[in-house]
């Protein structure tokens, strides 16, 4: 559901609700979950405008690191992507890091935030996200979730990245309804095994999340850190590396029997300089129901990328029930 955003949208964020997100450090909301390979929304070297002291890393066509944040969006017609290692990964049974496409609306590029999930077989779990991204159909309470497999929502770079066929990457909204896992990519096999592993299979479950300081961990896989934050704490942790999988466009594998044991993610998003590219986020949950119509508007528009909404109600992932991918983010 991620949106990309225009820098039009970023300067009005930093007037008019530059407030509102200060005063919202804690709440409740929703998840969804999305992967659409788009350029994160954060991606771009804004950085005074974006709030950010570095741009989130976005990878070539064979997921390797750009040093040009310039490049436009895959999902755009560039060739600018978000890198595999931005995938969520495990640190405990009951804790794990990742990133996440947050509201067009309030975003806050690079910010960290603790879920702590109210619903579901993970209900008690706690995750830290770090806002890669921004969606225009992403309401401001949802959170949705970066995991290859999640559905591309509105934009789809992964099939000309990866060369896979769409029966690989399920539905739109949702991703795979079973674990289909060992027939991704390799690179992206952790990340959509992070789904049925650590998440039990939870299907866009509530949290209740607040603000923190970024761990050193999240930083180092998307090289992104919000001005005034200091990140803390070792920059690997759960066995998850901080670069990205060097293996060119990994063919799928429809053949593997068993998911591969869960190798360390990571995920990104971009936000677009130049002309910003339009809108290529859409948020993508498994419970694809009609995707809660977020206001898509103007002003705080940012590049979009891909998410799925499903379920909808809730805020943050297209609440709980709603979500709408959205896809990155681009200004």
């Amino acid at each position: 559901m991620p949106a990309q955003f225009n820098r039009l949208a970023v300067s009005a964020l930093l007037s008019g609700t530059a407030s509102v997100l200060a005063a919202a450090a804690s709440g409740s909301g929703t998840t969804t979950r999305y992967w659409d390979c788009c350029k994160p929304s954060c991606a771009w070297n804004d950085l005074s405008t974006l709030g950010i002291t570095s741009a989130v890393t976005s990878c070539d066509a064979s997921d390797k690191p750009l040093s040009d944040s310039s490049v436009q969006s895959a999902c755009a017609g560039g060739t600018a992507y978000m890198c595999s290692n931005q995938s969520p990964w495990a640190v405990s049974s009951t804790e794990a890091y990742g990133f996440a496409a947050v509201s067009a609306a309030t975003p806050k590029c690079c910010q960290c935030y603790k879920l702590t999930f109210t619903s579901g077989p993970i209900s008690g779990n706690t995750m830290i996200v770090q806002a890669t991204n921004t969606g225009s159909d992403v309401s401001s309470t949802q959170f949705d979730l970066a995991m290859p497999g999640g559905g591309f929502g509105i934009f789809d770079a992964c099939t000309k990245e990866w060369d896979a066929t769409s029966a690989v990457w399920g539905a739109q909204y949702g991703g795979p309804s079973t674990n289909t896992c060992p027939s991704f990519p390799a690179a992206l096999q952790p990340g959509c095994d992070f789904r049925w592993d650590w998440m039990q299979g939870a299907d866009n479950p509530t949290v209740d999340w607040e603000e923190v300081s970024c761990p050193a961990a999240i930083t180092a896989k998307s090289g992104c850190v919000r001005t005034g934050d200091s990140p803390s704490g070792p920059s690997s942790v759960g066995g998850a590396s901080s670069a990205p999988a060097t293996s060119a466009a990994p063919a799928p594998s429809s053949t593997s029997p068993a998911a591969a044991p869960p190798a360390p993610m990571s995920t990104s998003s971009s936000i677009s300089e130049a002309a910003p590219a339009p809108s290529t986020y859409s948020s993508s949950s498994s419970v694809a129901a009609a995707p809660v119509p977020v206001s898509t508007s103007s002003a705080v528009a940012l590049p979009e990328s891909s998410s799925t909404i499903a379920p909808s109600p809730t805020i943050v992932e297209a609440p709980e029930p709603t979500e709408t991918d959205d896809d990155t983010c681009e200004l």
